[in-house]
């Protein structure tokens, strides 16, 4: 009987003990700062960047300017130059990666789409000429499916896919989504107003109409849902949109002629985005371009990442604490304590600690 007590007071004892290393392992600290150190310093402004499944880095930018980084070897590497004419003069705001090729596609008329596959050769796979074209971001579903997302040039937003890895595109006709409303478009702020996860898309629309059109099924069917934030200007709705799961979310935006105007400007979803709330009414961040959810928080902490600096909030958005007056225009976390950030002139690696 002893040695049974003594052999159960152990088991007792190292069940304790794992779970007590379990839950110290999974206790995680919250930010109190970010340490900053720049990977890429030029005269080229960057809205567009993605991490890599090997954790390398891919952006786009103004100039003509699509990048990949290999931290490993501190290396970067301009995939377009001397393969599209250097009069070309575009700059890219949505940029992704998926099956090893990177994509990015231009702002303004004519709208290029490159395809680059890993051996460095670029292919111009979709074209749109337009007075109104403007892509704003672009993302994938998958190895082979994809979307980019921009300003309507008829009564609905632009949305061309893929289904065949990136080779062509199609546009979505307009009898397929929902109608844009009178001075509705997007803004190609820090490529993060498109998020999928699984089948399920969420696209963020901005200007005088800010909504989330939704699609259940890989942009086949479309709906729109109503939001709170402000809007009814050009320059105000959502700049950027973050998904931790399929159905908690968070958006912010704002107006960025009033950058420091705080009101309206942060909402946050629990069902999917079929509904929105208003949070941080007139505290925290004013106008941000890009939010992002901290991997492994349960949906609870958040970065908002702007021209005025960077914030955290470790309650899902209630409240947030101002870590850095660095200005960037977007952010992608590689973990859940390290990320880029990209801005004017300027790559740095991010450390929360």
């Amino acid at each position: 009987m002893r040695f049974i007590i003594l052999a159960f007071l152990s088991i007792l004892c190292f069940s304790c003990g794992k779970q007590q290393a379990e839950t110290n392992k999974s206790a995680k600290k919250t930010f109190s700062s970010v340490e900053i150190t720049p990977i890429f310093d030029d005269s080229i402004s960057i809205r567009a960047i993605a991490v890599t499944p090997k954790n390398d880095l891919i952006y786009g930018g103004n100039k003509t300017t699509i990048g990949y980084y290999n931290p490993e070897k501190d290396t970067h590497t301009s995939l377009l130059k001397g393969k599209v004419p250097d009069s070309l003069n575009v700059s890219f705001r949505a940029t992704a990666y998926a099956n090893g090729n990177t994509f990015g596609i231009s702002i303004v008329n004519p709208a290029l789409l490159y395809k680059i596959t890993a051996d460095g050769t670029v292919s111009l796979v979709y074209k749109e000429e337009h007075e109104k074209v403007f892509y704003d971001a672009m993302t994938f579903w998958n190895d082979q499916e994809g979307i980019a997302i921009g300003d309507p040039t008829d009564d609905c937003m632009s949305m061309i896919v893929t289904r065949d890895g990136g080779t062509t595109w199609q546009k979505i006709a307009c009898e397929n989504l929902p109608k844009a409303n009178v001075g509705e478009a997007a803004f190609a702020a820090s490529n993060t107003n498109i998020v999928t996860k699984g089948d399920e898309t969420w696209v963020a629309t901005g200007g005088k109409t800010s909504r989330i059109l939704y699609s259940a099924d890989k942009g086949q069917t479309w709906e729109s849902y109503e939001t709170p934030i402000i809007q009814g200007l050009e320059t105000t709705g959502i700049y950027s949109l973050a998904f931790y799961d399929a159905k908690n979310g968070f958006a912010i935006g704002g107006d960025y002629t009033k950058a420091d105007a705080n009101s309206a400007n942060k909402i946050r979803t629990s069902d999917g985005g079929k509904t929105w709330e208003l949070v941080a009414q007139n505290s925290g961040p004013g106008y941000r371009s890009c939010v992002q959810y901290v991997p492994n928080s349960n949906a609870k902490e958040l970065v908002a990442i702007g021209f005025k600096g960077i914030d955290y909030s470790k309650d899902a958005g209630n409240m947030w604490t101002h870590i850095s007056d660095k200005g960037f225009y977007t952010i992608r976390f590689v973990n859940d304590s390290t990320a880029y950030a990209a801005g004017k002139n300027s790559i740095a690696r991010l450390i929360f600690n």
